[in-house]
């Protein structure tokens, strides 16, 4: 196979919009709810340390 057969080979690859738009919808989707997930979790412990610090400051 030469380099020109290979090339045309992987630009038709990445040209074709058929078939896996569903797994490419899921796979998105997947990131999206793992980024807000772990948004969550980090604002969770940066309150958690705000409460705290104030349980303290207050002499809880």
């Amino acid at each position: 196979m030469t380099i020109q057969a290979i090339k045309t080979s992987v630009l038709k690859f990445i040209e074709d919009e058929d078939g896996l738009t569903t797994v490419e919808y899921a796979v998105a989707g997947a990131l999206v709810a793992a980024a807000v997930v772990a948004a969550f979790r980090a604002l969770g412990l940066q309150v958690g340390v705000v409460i705290n610090g104030l349980t303290t400051a207050i002499g809880g």
